[in-house]
């Protein structure tokens, strides 16, 4: 039987290490874009005429069993492995996002150390909002926004879900989180299509959420016993005013560790959204808070393993 906390630590620490590797992506391409072609393929197919919600969820159901079988039928086989643990490990790093979330979030500083325009650019590539209207603190504060939300959406959930329910629980979290980022939009055309894959992936994020938050908040104490407790407080008062039931667990927590005010006003398609605050510290940001942000979560990064660590000890 294979231990899949242990299984879990070996792909933090590898993927940490070296990422997807670039050679396997040119020949092969990334198992995300795999799910996305599908996705996309269905979404073309079903997403008209009437009952679109319905057709949203059956392209939903569509993409998990499609998906499952392949990761269901190889943990079987590797179950009855000696090495099947290794090899799983091996599998999941391609669904982990530690390296390339560090390197994204780390382009936006070094942009912003050449120019603002060179910082705009680069975190065009990581969120949504509309770059242009970004000054210093704009841009530094949409980084950090993204590396609460990716820590808990592209490393925590998916390695949680890789601990508990080995290589088809990485996979199909995988499966259910991209489909919302494709199609789970309140726009006009994905409002009712893509509405089960959002709320599935709401439900599913509900435990990493909160678990990256909290790895935020120990990484703080680590340091700064003050700055711990006020990220607890943070997540308390503030979590919950996010338009997300999810996003504002991390992102609070990250907040009150640097100090700052995370969310806010921003404009996405020339279109103003006002956002809550999160955290109640400075709000004017700089280069230097991403620098800070990036040190905070390789110790929350290093916390989530000892704990995976801890948990294959254990049980």
């Amino acid at each position: 039987m294979i231990n899949h906390f242990a299984a879990t630590a070996m792909a933090l620490a590898l993927e940490r290490l070296v990422g997807y590797p670039e050679p396997l992506y040119q020949k092969i391409g990334h198992p995300v874009e795999w799910m996305g072609r599908l996705i996309s393929r269905l979404e073309t197919d079903l997403n008209h005429g009437r009952s679109r919600r319905l057709k949203g969820l059956v392209a939903v159901v569509l993409v998990l069993i499609i998906v499952a079988l392949p990761s269901v039928l190889g943990s079987a086989v590797l179950a009855g492995s000696s090495f099947g643990w290794i090899i799983e490990a091996v599998i999941a790093t391609a669904l982990l996002a530690q390296h390339s979330l560090h390197r994204h979030v780390q382009d936006v500083a070094k942009g912003l150390g050449i120019s603002l325009q060179d910082g705009r650019n680069a975190v065009s590539k990581i969120v949504g909002r509309d770059p242009a209207s970004l000054d210093e603190s704009g841009v530094s504060r949409a980084a950090l926004e993204s590396l609460a939300e990716n820590t808990s959406d592209g490393i925590v959930a998916p390695a949680l879900c890789f601990a508990l329910a080995g290589l088809p629980g990485i996979v199909l979290y995988k499966a259910i989180n991209t489909a919302d980022s494709m199609i789970g939009h309140k726009s006009e055309r994905y409002l009712e299509f893509g509405w089960a894959a959002a709320r599935l992936d709401d439900l599913v994020n509900l435990p990493a959420s909160r678990l990256s938050g909290l790895l935020f908040a120990g990484a703080a104490a680590w340091n700064d016993q003050q700055r711990g407790e006020d990220a607890l407080l943070a997540m308390w008062r503030d979590a919950s005013k996010h338009q997300s039931p999810n996003a504002g667990w991390p992102e609070s927590a990250l907040a009150a560790s640097l100090g700052l005010k995370l969310g806010g006003p921003r404009s996405y398609a020339g279109e103003r959204v006002d956002l809550a605050w999160m955290g109640n510290g400075r709000e004017a940001l700089t280069r230097d808070d991403i620098s800070r942000g990036l040190r905070l979560y390789a110790t929350a990064m290093t916390m989530l393993f000892a704990l995976s660590l801890v948990c294959a000890l254990l049980f």
